[in-house]
């Protein structure tokens, strides 16, 4: 459950990867705290071409 993000993908990835970068030093830790569904995250931001990397801690 996505509670709270954006619905839209594109807006839901500059969302996401601001938080990450901003706040979070993996995924795993930004979906425990706000008690999202990492894959349901990942699917969404799949639907527009956009993969996880832990590397960079940001969707790309």
């Amino acid at each position: 459950m996505l509670t709270g993000l954006p619905g839209d993908p594109v807006i839901l990835l500059g969302v996401v990867n601001t938080k990450l970068r901003d706040f979070y030093p993996s995924l795993d830790a930004m979906c425990d705290d706000m008690q999202i569904e990492k894959e349901e995250l990942m699917e969404k931001l799949g639907m527009i071409d956009y993969e996880y990397d832990a590397v960079r801690n940001q969707f790309i």
